[in-house]
């Protein structure tokens, strides 16, 4: 098959042409810059990005742990049949199962710590099916909290600070309390610890606090559950649900789901992995601009080639094609270098980190602040393909002034000096 001429000369230019010259060679060490300046562009983006991703991802299911996928909340007090309620609910394909409960907030104070908590009333039967937690827990722990025991399982920082442990007495303070003659009392209850829960998101670890739900709705007066926490067979369809649950269920009940309860966070987490990615795009508008010294370096060392190629007929757009086609190569073989050292190293981040770690006896993430003992990575292609992309089109306008700088080329002026 015969390529064109354009393409062949393109390739010759790329390989630097003719061996043994010096000039050749320094071309063609400029050429490797450029490759490399765009291959550590592209990389550094794909390798940052994933890293953002895997502590997005992290985050998230640690607080998914404890978060419901969705909750349905009965705005004026207990829900008068939760199970009926439940089985309408479960008629959408994307529900798991459900679950109710009762939260409520209040005060822990033992030995003089006091400490404001999140209390869920759960019921430890059906509570499993919906929370991650419950099921690190088992079943032997959910079974220690008994309708009328009064016994909390404590997030492990919570008990920290309060310095309990488990069979510990604490008193639970709550603002549902009793009016006497001496003004508003706040009800007090004596709790007994029964376990200790670590979901490695401190925010729920040092204020979360499970109780039965008898007894929760019992504390509070609620008369029954106000919940119902909903487990989806995917959590991103968790808005969709949610708008049809709002539209099907009565007036005095309201749908959220765990999108719209940490809005705030998730919404920062974009903006700074967009930031990351804008500058460390400069990376690979540096190698861009290094394409684009090679090219016009490259037009001035082939000025006479150039001349002989019009003197033989070849068109102005000809030239232009050449040394286009000469850019893209450079930048292709940049960006697909850069993809695929990208993707290796965040494909093994969990075996080449530990490694740099004993090397140098650092620890990147300590696990006493992070909880998290691997670096997380999640390479994802929404990310990688418009890198590549993006990086790629960038080197191809870097060719046009260059490009068009050669095709002006006159070839009496080109060979006046040869």
């Amino acid at each position: 098959m015969n390529l064109p001429f354009e393409l062949l000369i393109g390739l010759r230019y790329t390989r630097a042409g003719r061996r043994g010259r010096r000039k050749d060679g320094f071309m063609s060490f400029i050429s490797a810059i450029s490759v490399s300046s765009i291959a550590l562009g592209v990389m550094a983006l794909i390798i940052v990005l994933s890293v953002m991703n895997g502590f997005q991802k992290e985050v998230r299911d640690r607080m998914l742990s404890v978060l419901s996928h969705v909750e349905v909340i009965h705005l004026t007090g207990a829900i008068p049949d939760w199970k009926d309620l439940a089985r309408t609910i479960e008629t959408d394909k994307h529900v798991l199962s459900c679950a109710p409960y009762v939260s409520g907030q209040g005060l822990l104070n033992s030995r003089g710590n006091l400490r404001g908590i999140a209390l869920r009333g759960i019921d430890p039967s059906v509570e499993p099916t919906v929370s991650d937690v419950a099921k690190t827990l088992g079943e032997s722990t959910l079974s220690t909290l008994r309708a009328g025991d009064f016994g909390i399982i404590l997030g492990r920082d919570l008990a920290r600070l309060l310095r309990v442990n488990v069979g510990d007495k604490i008193t639970l303070i709550v603002a549902k309390g009793n009016t006497t003659p001496a003004g508003f009392v706040p009800r007090m209850k004596q709790m007994t610890v029964k376990g200790l829960f670590q979901s490695g998101h401190y925010e729920f670890d040092s204020t979360l606090v499970f109780a039965h739900i008898d007894d929760a709705a019992a504390l509070f007066r609620t008369g029954g559950p106000t919940g119902i926490r909903i487990k989806l067979d995917d959590i991103n369809l968790a808005p969709s649900v949610t708008q049809r649950l709002l539209m099907t269920l009565p007036a005095d009940y309201y749908a959220t789901d765990w999108t719209r309860q940490n809005r705030t966070w998730f919404a920062a987490v974009q903006v700074e992995k967009r930031m990351m990615a804008v500058i460390l795009f400069l990376i690979v508008l540096v190698g861009s601009f290094g394409l684009v010294s090679t090219l016009v370096m490259t037009v001035t060392e082939k000025q006479s080639d150039i001349a002989i190629l019009r003197t033989l007929g070849a068109s102005p757009r000809s030239i232009m094609t050449i040394f286009v086609i000469q850019g893209c190569i450079v930048g292709l073989i940049g960006v697909l270098l850069g993809t695929g050292l990208g993707l290796a190293i965040s494909c093994n981040l969990d075996v080449i980190v530990p490694a740099i770690e004993q090397l140098f006896g650092v620890q990147f993430l300590p696990r006493e602040i992070y909880f998290i003992s691997q670096m997380p990575s999640d390479p994802r292609a929404s990310d990688i393909v418009p890198i590549a992309v993006v990086s790629f089109l960038a080197s191809l306008l870097a060719t046009l002034y260059p490009s068009w700088r050669a095709a002006r080329t006159h070839p009496a002026q080109a060979l006046r000096h040869e």
